[in-house]
């Protein structure tokens, strides 16, 4: 199946990260933090309230007032159909599976649905490795 992740990485600017944690330990705050550092628009969506580069952190994608071209999701694959339809309902067009996130079904639905996507590949890694 076709990758989109150059797609992706050279369209995104506002990112909601799906799954960021607040704990410093987890790859999604390394991740969600390298991409504040690096300058994009980067929106935490988390269960609990935190506050990460002066925002709020939401419960859901659609509680993002600002518009969103990218969603970069550390969920577990159980948890992707629900994922889905909130981006689809936010109008999201890059769909980015963190590394170790894997379900053909999302990729299939993607695909039909017009999104680029990429899926089982860290955005931090491939940044770093774009710079080389």
């Amino acid at each position: 199946m076709q990758d989109d992740r150059f797609k992706i990485l050279k369209s995104m600017k506002n990112i909601a990260v799906i799954g960021f944690s607040p704990d410093a330990s987890k790859d999604s705050f390394k991740v969600g933090n390298f991409l504040i550092n690096r300058g994009y628009n980067v929106f935490a969506v988390y269960p609990r309230s935190f506050k990460i580069a002066n925002k709020q952190s939401v419960k859901n994608i659609n509680d993002i007032s600002a518009s969103i071209d990218t969603a970069v999701v550390f969920r577990k694959s159980e948890a992707l159909n629900e994922v889905f339809d909130e981006i689809m309902q936010k109008g999201v067009k890059n769909l980015w599976l963190q590394l170790g996130i894997k379900n053909d079904e999302i990729a299939k639905k993607a695909r039909e649905n017009g999104l680029n996507f990429t899926q089982d590949a860290c955005v931090m890694i491939e940044l770093l490795n774009k710079d080389k």
